[in-house]
């Protein structure tokens, strides 16, 4: 081989080629940089299917259903209506009118009863008792157990109202149509006149004695 071949074999050897058959590394990247590029694409996230949560998503859970149910109505013919003990003071008359579950299961009252004096042929006398400013509470009533509202009047002695001798009162209980006779043994009421209001209380729990 001649002085001229042998040197341009070696210029050939020296020209930046690898001879580990391994492409170069492009500038400005590592080998540190490529891993840690890999690592934070980490796996997909899991495919949440539709109408479902994914895990830590607040869903809408399912509403709690309460215990028991809210007791119904009493009715009419679950009750027993009653005249309590009188309460006079400071020229007042004041009756607790008591209505008493008689049924075998348990039912509510609410707000004011109706009521009404009457003769003895049914007439009613005076005019409907007025209603007292009061918060309305629901009243549970066990079997046996009674509410009672106020009926209260000015008493007519005092008063110089014009008076009438009921033979009844008749009481409806609240959200109820048909009344509940009851004897009246109480004495004259007032029927027109000065202060001849007569007024309701709505019912509470107990029997007012």
């Amino acid at each position: 081989m001649t002085a001229a071949a042998l040197l341009g074999l070696l210029a050939a050897c020296d020209d930046g080629a690898d001879t580990t058959g391994s492409a170069p590394t492009p500038a400005g990247t590592s080998s540190r940089t490529t891993a840690s590029a890999t690592a934070d694409t980490g796996s997909p996230s899991p495919t949440t299917e539709p109408g479902t949560t994914g895990p830590g998503t607040p869903g809408t859970e399912s509403p709690v259903t309460q215990s028991g149910a809210a007791a119904p109505r009493c009715h009419t013919s679950e009750l027993r209506a009653s005249i309590g003990r009188p309460s006079p003071g400071a020229g007042q008359r004041n009756f607790p009118i008591v209505l008493t579950n008689t049924a075998e299961r348990t039912c509510t009252v609410r707000g004011y009863p109706g009521a009404a004096f009457v003769d003895a042929s049914g007439k009613q006398l005076g005019p409907d008792p007025k209603r007292s400013p009061d918060t309305p509470t629901t009243v549970t009533l066990t079997p046996g157990r009674s509410a009672w509202a106020g009926l209260s009047f000015a008493s007519p002695e005092i008063s110089g109202a014009r008076t009438a001798l009921p033979a009844a009162l008749l009481v409806t209980p609240p959200d109820e149509r048909d009344p509940l006779k009851v004897t009246w043994t109480a004495g004259e009421v007032p029927v027109a006149g000065n202060e001849s209001s007569v007024r309701l209380t709505v019912v509470q729990p107990g029997t007012g004695g």
